[in-house]
C-alpha cells in the first residue's frame, strides 16, 4: 500500500474507489458515534460519488481526501480527513471535515492522522497557509481534537451548514502555518 505520510501508529493515503466496502462497513458500525454530527456514506452506492468527488477534486486542486490507516492492523481504515473548498492564490486555504470510526475512537489515531495531514497540507505537497474546521458547539470530541492540534477559536457562525435537515450553528476553528510553526515540534514523532 502506498502512503503519502506515515506516523508511529497510522499512515495516510488518498481515497480510492476500491475502499468502498471497508469504508462503508466502518461507517455503518460508527453511526451511533457519528450522529448527529456527521453523515459519511453507509452504502457503496453512496460511497462511489463521494469518493469520486474527492478524487476528481484532488485532480482539480480544490479538494483532498485522506484515509487514516492503522499500520499495525494491515492498513485498516481508522478514519478520514478531507480538505474541501481549497482556494489557491493569495488565500491558500481549505476547510477540514473528518471522522474517526468506532473501532478507532478514543485511541488518538485520528489525532495522529490529523498531525500528518497538517504536515502534508502545509508542506510543499499542497502549500496551504490556513485550514479551518467548522464544528457544531456540542461536538466536544471534535473541538478537543482541533484544540490538541493547535487550532484557535476564531468565531461563531449561526445557521452555518445544512446538516441532517436543518441549518446548524458552528464554531470556526483555524490554524495557519505561522501558528503551527509557533507550536514547535509535535508530539507524534515519525
Amino acid at each position: 500500500m502506498s502512503y503519502l505520510v506515515s506516523g508511529v501508529r497510522v499512515a495516510v493515503r488518498p481515497f480510492t474507489l476500491d475502499d468502498g466496502t471497508e469504508f462503508c462497513a466502518a461507517a455503518r458500525a460508527s453511526t451511533e458515534l457519528h450522529r448527529p454530527w456527521l453523515h459519511p456514506p453507509l452504502r457503496p452506492a453512496e460511497y462511489v460519488p463521494y469518493a469520486t468527488r474527492l478524487i476528481e477534486g484532488r485532480d482539480r486542486g480544490d479538494k483532498a481526501g485522506f484515509l487514516v490507516c492503522e499500520r499495525q492492523h494491515g492498513g485498516r481504515i481508522a478514519g478520514f480527513i478531507n480538505i474541501n473548498n481549497i482556494v489557491a492564490g493569495a488565500f491558500r486555504c481549505g476547510a477540514l471535515g473528518y471522522g474517526a470510526f468506532a473501532h478507532a475512537a478514543g485511541r488518538g489515531l485520528l489525532g495522529e492522522g490529523l498531525e500528518l495531514v497538517l504536515d502534508h497540507a502545509f508542506g510543499p505537497a499542497m502549500s496551504l497557509h490556513r485550514l479551518e474546521a467548522n464544528i457544531q458547539p456540542g461536538n466536544a470530541a471534535s473541538i478537543a481534537l482541533v484544540k490538541r492540534a493547535g487550532f484557535r477559536l476564531e468565531g461563531y457562525s449561526p445557521d452555518f451548514l445544512h446538516i441532517a435537515g436543518a441549518w446548524r450553528d458552528h464554531e470556526r476553528w483555524a490554524i495557519t502555518t505561522e501558528l503551527r510553526e509557533a507550536l514547535g515540534p509535535r508530539a507524534n514523532p515519525r
